[in-house]
């Protein structure tokens, strides 16, 4: 038997003394994920800075081309909420670049790995965030939903592009997506 109160939702009903308001969630889910959109878009920039024009690199811009309309989804939305964007954003702008750049330089695979990684932790989050809006705010909801399609659609595309075969493939992905969910779960609070 499921405990009827339960944090899969920020509408009143569920909430407990001590948890966070619908406005707070919200205002926390808006910060995560455009810190997300930034970090992604910046570990497409070090994977494209290396890379350059080798097969992968038509796919890899792609993936970044839909990042960026993310981001900037998310850039008017933290203006529109009066959100706050995460202190931690020029950590993420290097360690984005980082990370990037440095499966990159293990090769087009390697790349695609971290691909893989980052964008299912991403997927994963975003559908926890749109069921915990349910109906509280169908918009960002929508949003959310076509995003985690986005996600998927990309790491997909990095399955495609032999993402499996990379050298280290699964203590990559394991450490990529550790890395990955640390930095969601700091750039919701900070």
């Amino acid at each position: 038997m499921t405990n009827p109160i339960t944090k899969n939702s920020i509408s009143k009903k569920n909430r407990l003394p001590g948890d966070l308001t619908k406005e707070q969630m919200i205002a926390r889910m808006i910060r995560v994920d455009h810190a997300g959109e930034y970090g992604a878009k910046r570990i497409y920039e070090g994977q494209l800075a290396v890379l350059g024009k080798s097969e992968s690199s038509r796919a890899i811009k792609e993936m970044a081309d839909a990042e960026m309309l993310h981001l900037e989804t998310f850039d008017r939305l933290l203006v529109e909420r009066k959100v706050r964007p995460t202190v931690l954003s020029p950590i993420w702008h290097f360690a984005g670049f980082a990370l990037g750049s440095a499966t990159a330089l293990l090769g087009e695979k390697a790349a695609m790995a971290c691909t893989v990684a980052v964008e299912e932790v991403i997927e994963e989050h975003y559908k926890k965030q749109a069921k915990q809006l349910d109906e509280e705010d169908s918009e960002l909801r929508k949003t959310i939903e076509e995003f985690a399609e986005d996600e998927a659609s990309h790491k997909n595309t990095a399955l495609d592009h032999e993402a499996e075969e990379a050298v280290l493939y699964r203590p990559m992905v394991k450490a990529i997506k550790s890395g990955t969910r640390i930095a969601i779960w700091l750039s919701e609070r900070f």
